[in-house]
């Protein structure tokens, strides 16, 4: 059963911890500013410092997360029409939240939106795909 959780949920859900336990509540300056402050700096061999926020790292989690959610897509079997589907409904709530709630119009939110987008997408097109190929195979046999 867990092969069928959408595992961007996760930093969707952090995000939204986040954004909701701020002191300014749903305001979206509050939470982009909160996502934008720096945490700590890398010291680059160019002697250049790289602030990182806790955006940067949340949105780094999450290409982790969707690379992962990439290659379960890849699998034919009928639990991934149950994760795609569900995929779609977190992309629909993501999409309600984006446009309707202050604190989550922010960059931050609006690429972890775009990354449960590509997530559906990618899940349906490689489904299709796959359904097609077997379709193929099966009328090759038949002939």
């Amino acid at each position: 059963m867990f092969a069928a959780f959408p595992l961007l949920a996760l930093p969707v859900l952090v995000y939204n911890l986040i954004a909701l336990t701020l002191n300014g509540g749903f305001s979206a300056i509050d939470a982009s500013a909160h996502m934008t402050d720096r945490l700590f700096n890398i010291r680059m061999t160019s002697n250049v410092d790289w602030p990182v926020s806790l955006g940067d790292l949340l949105l780094a989690a999450a290409l982790v997360v969707l690379f992962i959610e990439l290659l379960k897509s890849t699998t034919s079997r009928r639990i991934a029409i149950i994760n795609h589907s569900f995929s779609m409904i977190l992309f629909i709530i993501c999409l309600v939240e984006f446009l309707l709630a202050p604190a989550f119009a922010t960059s931050t939110f609006f690429l972890l939106t775009l990354m449960v987008l590509l997530d559906v997408l990618a899940g349906f097109i490689v489904t299709i795909v796959s359904a097609r190929r077997d379709i193929d195979f099966a009328g090759d046999a038949a002939a």
